[in-house]
């Protein structure tokens, strides 16, 4: 049973950066992850106060463009598999998960930026079948990304269902701090091309002054995302609903002009 137990949480570990990027079935969101976990370990009451532990950890942190985030699914994973295993107190469990699942989702964003430059290689590669006419070439190169993506989340995964806790703090100590460094500045730089890339399908001229003002609140009022969220609804809810009203209003006055257009016409 544990062994199968092992296997089914490895491929969630795979499937969930899989339905990230494509699908959006399950989600990798921690809530979704520790309820599906906590069936396959056996223990759903658990697994959710920990997932709950890290979705309340996770609200605001959202991947916008190419920038990398802690995994907090993963985390989640993780955290419940070694959590249930090591003990079947709530309290001790939770305390388990968070010291394990942490170190573990931070990694995740080591692991996630790797596997965006990795698959910039097979994109290149597919793009060069492409261009040489090999398309089932091409078609089996692609299939290469989602392999990427999927072991960048099942390996770790892998190695904490067979080591447990420590193999994440041998991991962390014996990797170069020259490459965790690399990839943090790699990670750092993501969000910012995401973010330019996204404001070029946007409509920033006309909604200029929204932008400075949620640029304002959070470089120097330091409002946490959340909070600039809900400004960003109030806002577009309000106009919205100034657009909603206006646009009968507006109807009304067409309507009205063209009768009396029409009267005068008449006379």
């Amino acid at each position: 049973m544990e062994i199968i137990q092992a296997i089914l949480i490895v491929a969630l570990a795979f499937w969930m950066v899989l339905d990230q990027q494509g699908f959006v079935i399950t989600t990798w969101f921690p809530s979704i992850i520790g309820m599906i976990a906590g069936f396959i370990m056996g223990d759903v009451p658990t697994a959710m106060v920990i997932a709950g532990t890290f979705q309340l950890m996770a609200l605001g942190v959202a991947n916008i463009g190419g920038s990398s985030v802690p995994n907090y699914g993963l985390a989640t994973l993780v955290g419940i598999y070694v959590a249930i295993r090591t003990t079947g107190d709530i309290e001790n469990a939770k305390a388990i998960a968070l010291a394990v699942g942490v170190p573990v989702g931070m990694l995740g964003i080591q692991l996630d930026v790797l596997g965006k430059i990795l698959n910039s290689y097979v994109s290149h590669a597919a793009q060069k079948a492409l261009n040489e006419g090999k398309f089932a070439k091409m078609n089996r190169i692609f299939w290469i990304g989602p392999l990427i993506f999927g072991l960048t989340t099942a390996i770790p995964t892998l190695l904490c269902v067979i080591f447990g806790d420590k193999i994440v703090k041998v991991l962390l100590d014996v990797v170069p701090k020259w490459f965790t460094d690399g990839l943090s500045i790699a990670g750092s730089m993501l969000p910012v091309v995401g973010i330019a890339l996204l404001l070029q399908f946007m409509p920033v001229k006309k909604y200029l002054t929204m932008l400075l003002i949620g640029f304002v609140i959070s470089a120097y009022l330091g409002l946490p995302i959340l909070g600039i969220a809900i400004l960003g609804f109030a806002f577009a809810y309000y106009f919205f609903t100034q657009k909603m009203n206006s646009t009968p209003a507006a109807a009304a006055a067409g309507n009205g002009n063209t009768s009396v257009e029409g009267d005068e016409f008449d006379e």
